[in-house]
Formats: structure tokens, C-alpha cells, sequence
């Protein structure tokens, strides 16, 4: 029988996956690995979001609902918006998702059209250009060549050079943990909006800044497409849920996808999430961990040959030079991973031009493993 294949699974593969994935066979193996290669927090959710899904499913309606979410949920995330930034978002305007991950599918899908030009940030999640490209999206990366984050006049030039469609940022950004400063995050919306360039901001990152405030870029126009997630700052990776905020005008357009691609998030992990907005004292001793975390690697990572290549401001990440070690990141992640039992993840994932010198290092796990972590690369690289 023939077995069709689309090239759309030519996408270059998700590197801090593939690394995880070894990581994990070599645990069930019995190697004791430390793994900071993805960011997935090491603390559950909290209390109250597993009692809320205890009680549902003790109660047993769990099914679909309507395909933009729950009443209550979209109900907490638009009150969110009104405490936490002093921004009106009402909640029709709000798309519960399937993870951050269905709504970047989402946004792509309903925004962009084949072939159209889509800037991103080199480095930057990969995720972006690998959804992107199996979309027939033209994604036009831009290189920041040491600049800490994607600014108005990046974007300028890059359009310059040819008319672009969107633009995709984050602040903070993955893998870099830089953060927009709010005047430069207003001059970049207001430069896309001259150009009639559409806005996609990832906002994942949010609440787990150390060096300034939360800004969302809809405090600068009404119609930026907010993207953020419960996985990160909330500890929900596996529960799969996350939002949009959307312009009114996209709203029925996301529907539509949504209602044939997920018809919705799921139920259980919706009603759960409503609880996570009055879980704050709990989240925020965990991300003084991570700031804990983050002074230990701010330190001892330099010290080991790993130079920061980018200001750790916020996310759980540091993005490493490794040009002093290795000129192939990937082959050094592999045989860290395999001699040290330390993963880490090769820049490769983030910027395919220059990641062959980089690698990123997420200090979301405990604080003993990430001194357990450091004294292993110590020992090794020595």
C-alpha cells in the first residue's frame, strides 16, 4: 500500500523534544539525568486548581463546551486583564484554547494565507517557524546579532527590504528571557500599526518578570492578538490549556477553525483554571525559586564557560554562548546529556543560522538539582 507524505513533515524537529526524549529513555534506564532542557515548571498546580478538577470529576459532566470556552473562564481572564494591567479586555473578545500551542495554530490560520511574509526574532521559539512553515506561511527571521530583543527598527527594515504580512514577538522571550521595555514595546506596536503590519504578541512569559513590570502590548492597540498560557507561571503544562485575546474582528474567524480543529479546550482543565488567578501567594513562592535559581546560574554559569548571551529579565531560561567550548551545540548538548546526565537544550532549535554556538539552559526544576547540575558540568568539563 502506498503511504502518502506531505512535506509538511519535513519541519525541522523540535530539538529540546528530541533532547527530553533521550533524557527520559536514559531515566527509565536508571541514569540519574537533570534535565533543564524544556521549560516545564517542577511544581504541580496549585492546590486549588487540583481540587476544582477533583470535585469535577468526582462530579462527572465533563464534555465539550463552546468552542471559545467556558462562561466562567473567559469571565476570570477578562477580570485578570482589568487587575493585573488595568486594561478592558472584555471576555467575548477571549478564545479559550487547547494550550498555547492550538492558538499560535489558530492565529496562523485564520491570519495569514500562504506565502504571506511573517517576521519573527532569531533567536526565537521555534515552534513559530516550524508551524508557520508547515502552513506555506514565508517566515522572515529576523537576526538580532546580539541585540537583546526585536525592536521597531528591526521591524522597519526587515519591511523595508520587502512588505511584510505580521510579525510574531515575545516579551519575555524564549530562549532568551529578555523583556521589551515598555517604551520600546509601544514604538514597536506603533511602527507594525504605520505599517499595517499585524500583531502577535506571546505573552506566556507574564508574571514571571524580575526586571520590570508586566506590559501587555494591548495596552497600545485594541487590535494586537494576545497570546498566553496557564502552562508556565500557573505550573499547568500538561493540563493543555491557554487563551487569546482577540480583535473583535477575528473572533467569529477563530470560532470557526477552533470549532473543526478542537471543537473545544478541554472541560476538565477549564473548569480547574478558573481557580488558578486566586493561587497567587502559592505561584509566587515558586517563582522566588526560580529567582533563587536565577542568581545561582546568573553566577556559575559565566564561570564555567557559558557566557550569557542575553539578560536573563525574565521566563526561567539563559541563553549561553558556548563558542568558548564547542562550535556544534547539538553534538555538545548530546554528549553532555550522555557524560554529565545533564540535558540542555542546542541553539539550533532557536535560530538555525547562529545556534550552532548557543544553548539554553531553563532553571524552572528545583534548587538542589540545579546545584547538583552545575557541580556535574563542573566536574566534567574539567
Amino acid at each position: 500500500m502506498t503511504v502518502a507524505l506531505s512535506k509538511r513533515g519535513e519541519v525541522e524537529p523540535f530539538h529540546a523534544m528530541d533532547v527530553l526524549a533521550e533524557a527520559n529513555r536514559l531515566r527509565a534506564g536508571g541514569t540519574p539525568v537533570i534535565s533543564m532542557a524544556v521549560g516545564q515548571p517542577s511544581d504541580p498546580a496549585p492546590l486549588a486548581v487540583r481540587e476544582a478538577a477533583q470535585r469535577a470529576l468526582v462530579d462527572g459532566r465533563i464534555g465539550y463546551t463552546d468552542s471559545l470556552g467556558t462562561a466562567s473562564l473567559r469571565a476570570a481572564i477578562s477580570k485578570h486583564y482589568a487587575e493585573h494591567y488595568g486594561v478592558d479586555v472584555p471576555a467575548s473578545r477571549i478564545a479559550v484554547t487547547t494550550g498555547s500551542s492550538a492558538a499560535f495554530n489558530l492565529a496562523f490560520l485564520t491570519m495569514f494565507d500562504p506565502g504571506d511574509r511573517v517576521a519573527i526574532a532569531a533567536p526565537g521559539y521555534p515552534a513559530y517557524r516550524n508551524i508557520m512553515a508547515a502552513l506555506g506561511i514565508d517566515v522572515v527571521e529576523i537576526e538580532l546579532e546580539g541585540a537583546p530583543f526585536l525592536d521597531a527598527d528591526h521591524l522597519a527594515a526587515a519591511y523595508a527590504e520587502k512588505k511584510l504580512k505580521g510579525v510574531l514577538f515575545a516579551s519575555p522571550a524564549n530562549p532568551t528571557g529578555a523583556l521589551v521595555p515598555p517604551a520600546e514595546l509601544e514604538r514597536l506596536v506603533r511602527t507594525a500599526s504605520e505599517l499595517d503590519i499585524a500583531v502577535i504578541s506571546d505573552e506566556i512569559y507574564h508574571r514571571l518578570s524580575y526586571a520590570g513590570p508586566d506590559v501587555t502590548a494591548l495596552a497600545f492597540d485594541n487590535d494586537v492578538t494576545v497570546i498566553n498560557s496557564f502552562s508556565k507561571y500557573y505550573c499547568m503544562t500538561g493540563w493543555r490549556i491557554g487563551w487569546m485575546v482577540l480583535p473583535e474582528r477575528l473572533v467569529r474567524a477563530v470560532e470557526r477553525v477552533q470549532q473543526s480543529l478542537y471543537i473545544s479546550a478541554p472541560e476538565l482543565s477549564q473548569t480547574a483554571a478558573v481557580e488558578a488567578f486566586g493561587a497567587t501567594e502559592e505561584l509566587e513562592a515558586v517563582k522566588a525559586r526560580y529567582a533563587w535559581n536565577r542568581d545561582l546560574l546568573m553566577q556559575r554559569l559565566p564561570e564555567l564557560g557559558f557566557t550569557l548571551a542575553a539578560p536573563m529579565d525574565g521566563a526561567f531560561y539563559a541563553f549561553c554562548d558556548v563558542a568558548r567550548l564547542t562550535n556544534d551545540s547539538m553534538e555538545f548538548a548530546q554528549k553532555m546529556l550522555a557524560e554529565a546526565h545533564v540535558a540542555a537544550t542546542p541553539g539550533r532549535d532557536f535560530d538555525p543560522l547562529q545556534g550552532h554556538r548557543y544553548m539554553r539552559f531553563s532553571y524552572a526544576g528545583s534548587h538542589d538539582d540545579m546545584v547538583e547540575a552545575l557541580e556535574r558540568l563542573d566536574r566534567w568539563l574539567r
